[in-house]
């Protein structure tokens, strides 16, 4: 495993009722007592970075336990749902990357997934080193995420992974702090009314039956070449569900309190955009979920989330009034708005026909650079342009961009595209663009009296192009707070 440099960290278990206990690390010698539970911790002190230590050995009375290849470095946290857990060897060049594969200086902790409707103090794991054998299971967003960090800071990175597709954002938060979203709240009621009467026997019947239906209507669909049918899931007591509010955080993060952390990484957020009043909710919830993890630590540590790609069909709208763009706004204000915390932009990574792309390794290398420049004080640029303010001049807006780099720029060339402009009848239209220095004048000469502009406004806005050169994409932005419904 991998200890976290620089922090006190703590090796905790559970033995007999009062026993005596001495552990021996890294020249550290220390002793504590075991409580009426039998659970005991030890608080290590601060160490710098390291391999190839002697095991790390704790002693009681009755016995000794022995852990090896124990390394001292850097240690994230990296948690979402399924493009979080999506493995290596689904993703794009996994065949080379596998090739090249030899860091048994990173190393990843995969939490199993489990639910639980209080919170857990155990969870079970397998650390597994870096290599060409265990490289297609992991994580692949935190593999690319991790390598780059160890390969510019040349200790050792572990990477706790806590993940599961399909999942909401309130599964993975404190049940008593959602007291305050009642539509939460309301969903776990009726959760509750469910699972007072269901029926396991019942629902195991009626799935089997279902199955047969399926069987035949696979058979149907290979005779007649068209798309097969989905398998029908089981029904499960709504109470065991990974969606049911907290479920997760009592399993998945809990249990890993108080693990010595630098930061954490995330990806999620589709579950949550499955309509327009879920994606409004979220910068709230997203704020809420970061305070408790925060809270539980005992410490402000850095959260990087990954902001979501683009999805579905491209847009032939000049904006559309969908959860998607709403989603990516409340990661964008998320990040203004918390401390310490920062967004990797995907908008231009995504595919058209799978909510899972294949590209992770630029959504771990634009994590990565969050964390190398905010959180390891590293020279260099890890953001694309973000919108800061706007100014009306006669018929044309200019926008204005902070972390611009070296200056804006068109990806690819040509012209600025995806960007929207309206009056204050509120329809929007296709908008020219041009850049000047760090700002971006646009027009359109249906709107002779402007008020906002929009860029990258719907669920896929294909050729969205403006970037900074160091090859940063901006993200998707509006200059006005109109509520949803008035394009």
């Amino acid at each position: 495993m991998v200890l976290q440099r620089g922090q006190k960290n703590p090796v905790w278990g559970w033995t007999h009722s009062g026993e005596e206990l001495l552990i021996r690390f890294a020249g550290q010698e220390k002793t504590t007592r075991a409580d009426e539970s039998g659970r005991f911790v030890f608080w290590l002190d601060p160490m710098e970075a390291a391999v190839d230590i002697p095991p790390l050995r704790i002693f009681t009375p009755t016995g000794s336990v022995e852990i090896r290849d124990v390394a001292i470095g850097e240690v994230w946290l990296c948690a979402g749902q399924s493009n979080m857990q999506f493995p290596m060897h689904r993703a794009s060049g996994f065949k080379a990357e596998k090739a090249r594969t030899h860091f048994p200086l990173v190393r990843m902790f995969q939490t199993d997934m489990s639910v639980a409707t209080k919170p857990q103090i155990h969870t079970s794991g397998v650390w597994r080193f870096c290599s060409r054998e265990t490289l297609g299971g992991f994580s692949a967003v935190a593999y690319f995420f991790g390598r780059e960090l160890q390969e510019e800071l040349d200790v050792p990175v572990g990477l706790v992974c806590s993940s599961w597709g399909g999942t909401t954002i309130e599964a993975w938060s404190p049940i008593g702090s959602l007291a305050e979203f009642p539509e939460i709240m309301e969903f776990k009621e009726r959760q509750d009314e469910a699972a007072a009467t269901f029926d396991p026997p019942a629902e195991k019947k009626k799935h089997r039956e279902l199955v047969e239906q399926w069987k035949k209507g696979v058979a149907r669909a290979e005779a007649e070449g068209t798309v097969l049918p989905r398998y029908p899931q089981p029904k499960v007591n709504p109470r065991i569900s990974p969606n049911y509010p907290a479920n997760l955080y009592n399993a998945m993060i809990h249990p890993l309190v108080p693990y010595g952390f630098r930061g954490a990484i995330w990806y999620q957020g589709e579950s949550n955009a499955g309509s327009m009043d879920r994606a409004m909710r979220y910068q709230a919830l997203l704020k809420n979920m970061v305070a408790e993890w925060r809270t539980a630590w005992g410490s402000e540590f850095p959260f990087y989330a990954v902001q979501l790609p683009n999805y579905r069909k491209p847009s032939i709208l000049p904006v559309e009034d969908a959860a998607w763009p709403f989603i990516r706004e409340a990661f964008l204000q998320f990040s203004q708005e918390v401390p310490n915390t920062g967004i990797a932009v995907a908008i231009d990574v995504g595919e058209a026909d799978d909510i899972h792309p294949k590209n992770k390794q630029m959504v771990g290398f634009r994590l990565a650079r969050q964390a190398l420049v905010k959180t390891y004080g590293k020279e260099g640029v890890a953001d694309g342009p973000v919108y800061t303010s706007m100014k009306k001049d006669g018929n044309k807006i200019v926008v204005r961009f902070n972390s611009v780099g070296s200056g804006l720029m068109v990806q690819g060339g040509g012209s600025l595209k995806t960007f929207s402009i309206a009056g204050a009848d509120k329809r929007f239209v296709a908008a020219q663009v041009e850049i000047a220095g760090d700002t971006v004048m646009v027009n359109s000469a249906q709107v002779a009296d402007p008020v906002a502009v929009r860029y990258a406004w719907s669920n896929n806005p294909e050729g969205c192009n403006l970037f900074n050169k160091e090859g940063f994409p901006a993200s998707p932005f509006r200059t006005d707070d109109w509520p949803p419904g008035n394009e």
